[in-house]
């Protein structure tokens, strides 16, 4: 009989992947992928609005054309006609900005990770809203960072406990999302916008802006990008995507930041994805030159806030008396708190029995987590579907023993 030896076990993963959970909006949409449920916890657009035939036609049309350019690798940057295209785009919308100031990325997502692997070192500070857009909690956690939450309001960041924190912490960045934030819907004052600007540039800091959700406005008028605000421009980096406009299955975002950290930037693209598929790009070049992106958009929005009006007529029969939530003036999502006798984690299992989710609050916290919140995405269903969904949760929450 031939004995086999005892195999040695291999390395361990890095300490960084044994420490860092996984998106808890993806581990729900695993669960509740049944057809039957009215899923109000991704952050998915509303698929039957994609403009499919026109994203069809530029694809095609690029096949057609230029099928060699199209299927062959590019620069790192990303393709000059997309590059000048999104530069036109954020130019018009009060932020002079030339084609060389924009690298391309594999979604918004990509940027993130982009700019936490090219400026920050393992126990950097990084700053986030509280509650924070998870993605990018989760990203400055691979970096091995320190991520402390920043005190904010109902208008987003304090400026004051904010410039506190710069001083104490020295922190290297600051992330935010001050338009239609995920998750909380709410929008920085322009006035709030100029006093961050101020921080950072009194006290040095890089802010990361993050507006996925700003074309999709409903109502009030559009505020300025903090990078618009003086004294910024040296040190913001925005980023933008196509996923909330055109379609996520696109994975095309972009980040525009000052030229020494865009190289940085471009050299860890280099090592993560070399570049961004190219037919995509060109795809997206050409629907933006043939197409009116701004009119489909408003198409899109105009959906949106039939689907907002109809969650919010429906909150105050499904939430428990005593339960508050924000108005979003625009974006996806709607941000809610039950009594503090609720534990919207514990809650969720029973809900989703009937046919029903939502994300809870407390993943959504870099710092102590608020159990009683919940995230609504409003976008994905009609307004029959919220309404019935809306029935549901409510069945499901009276069904509940408070905790």
């Amino acid at each position: 009989m031939t004995v086999v030896p005892a195999l040695a076990p291999v390395p361990p993963l890095a300490a960084r992947a044994r420490s860092v959970g996984g998106s808890p909006v993806r581990d729900i949409l695993a669960v509740t992928a049944r057809p039957e449920v009215i899923n109000f916890a991704g952050g998915l657009p509303a698929p039957e609005l994609f403009d499919a035939e026109g994203i069809a036609e530029a694809f095609c049309a690029v096949l057609a054309e230029s099928p060699a350019r199209a299927l062959q690798y590019s620069t790192t940057e990303g393709e000059p006609a997309l590059r000048e295209a999104l530069a036109a785009r954020t130019s018009a919308r009060g932020l002079a900005t030339a084609a060389d100031d924009v690298l391309v990325t594999t979604g918004s997502q990509q940027a993130l990770s982009l700019l936490a692997t090219a400026l920050l070192e393992p126990g950097d500070t990084v700053l986030v809203e509280s509650p924070c857009y998870l993605a990018a909690l989760q990203a400055f956690a691979f970096a091995g960072a320190r991520i402390v939450p920043v005190p904010c309001d109902a208008d987003g960041v304090d400026p004051g406990a904010l410039e506190d924190l710069v001083v104490r912490e020295r922190p290297k960045l600051l992330y935010t999302v001050p338009t239609f934030q995920n998750p909380t819907g709410r929008t920085m004052p322009a006035a709030r916008r100029a006093a961050v600007a101020g921080v950072a540039a009194r006290c040095g800091l890089w802010i990361v802006e993050d507006d996925p959700y700003g074309e999709l406005r409903f109502e009030g008028e559009r505020v300025p990008w903090i990078a618009a605000c003086a004294g910024a421009g040296d040190r913001v980096v925005l980023l933008g995507s196509c996923s909330k406009v055109m379609a996520p299955g696109l994975r095309l975002g972009w980040l525009r930041a000052p030229a020494e950290l865009r190289r940085a930037c471009a050299v860890a693209k280099q090592a993560a994805d070399l570049h961004t598929p190219t037919v995509n790009q060109l795809a997206a070049a050409r629907y933006l030159a043939d197409r009116d992106l701004d009119a489909h958009v408003a198409r899109v929005a105009g959906a949106y806030r039939e689907r907002r009006d109809a969650m919010l007529a429906g909150l105050p029969g499904a939430l428990p008396e005593g339960s508050a939530w924000e108005r979003p003036e625009g974006g996806m999502f709607l941000w809610a708190r039950l009594p503090e006798s609720y534990d919207t984690t514990a809650l969720l299992p029973e809900v989703v029995r009937h046919d029903v989710a939502y994300v809870p609050g407390a993943p959504f916290y870099a710092g102590a987590p608020d159990r009683s919140t919940l995230r609504l995405c409003f976008v994905t269903q009609t307004p029959t579907e919220i309404a019935e969904g809306l029935r549901r949760l409510g069945r499901g929450l009276r069904n509940q023993d408070r905790t």
